[in-house]
């Protein structure tokens, strides 16, 4: 089988480093992808006849600040994706294919294993967000190398309500407040290896890899994206997918 920016005040900044050049990309495509309702991984799924996790890493390939691409697929697909991804449409930067762990974080950790210590930015993009940009990264890189953590989202357009258990509304949220985020999420590599290693080892699991950096009391800049930038999870993203592709 084929297999704007918004800061919390409240939190402490950390101290600037100007000398990091080595920049890693993590691109993370070890799940199945159940909601896609389909016998093949939803990263392997074409988006005008290419697979989606091909085009999400050839924007990685096009970014000028990424020196080094490192890829997290499912246990039992490094072949497939060696050969017939990395291999068939000439990308250079890959420098290991990695399985995946149980959960998403899970298949983080493994990717960051492959980082070596010291200076450096490492990038975490999801697999199935295909429409990210070589300008956005090459941004995010920049400003991260700055703040020393970021994440890129949008600004939330719609209005928020807080929900009960029994799907009653329990409040309004303020909307100018309220951010989506999205990847990639850019961090210093000693900041997000000592995250990740103090989560593994109190068994904490977050929703994403900046609230796994949050818990530690470092503040993460979140700068603005593109709502272009989708993660293709459900048959009406890969629709979208082929619209954005031919708009775009």
């Amino acid at each position: 089988m084929q297999p704007g920016s918004f800061q919390n005040p409240g939190l402490f900044r950390i101290k600037i480093r100007r000398d990091m050049e080595n920049v890693v990309a993590i691109i993370v495509a070890g799940g199945f992808g159940k909601r896609m309702t389909t016998s093949i991984a939803k990263q392997y799924l074409l988006l005008n006849g290419i697979p989606i996790l091909s085009h999400t890493i050839m924007r990685f390939e096009e970014a000028s600040s990424v020196s080094d691409i490192i890829l997290v697929v499912p246990p039992g697909d490094s072949e497939y994706v060696q050969h017939s991804i990395v291999e068939k449409f000439d990308i250079s930067k890959v420098r290991h294919v990695r399985e995946g762990g149980s959960q998403r974080q899970d298949s983080v950790r493994n990717g960051l294993a492959m980082v070596d210590n010291g200076d450096g930015i490492v990038l975490i993009h999801d697999g199935a967000r295909p429409f990210i940009t070589p300008d956005l990264i090459d941004r995010s890189v920049e400003r991260a190398k700055e703040s020393g953590a970021l994440v890129v989202g949008i600004p939330a357009s719609d209005t928020v309500k807080s929900v009960e258990e029994r799907n009653c509304i329990k409040k309004t949220l303020k909307r100018e407040s309220i951010w989506l985020a999205q990847t990639p999420q850019v961090f210093r590599v000693d900041i997000i290896k000592k995250a990740y290693e103090r989560a593994y080892h109190e068994g904490f699991y977050g929703t994403d890899d900046a609230e796994v950096v949050e818990r530690m009391g470092i503040s993460v800049e979140i700068m603005r994206g593109s709502s272009s930038n989708i993660k293709i999870t459900t048959p009406e993203d890969l629709v979208l997918g082929e619209f954005l592709m031919r708009k775009l």
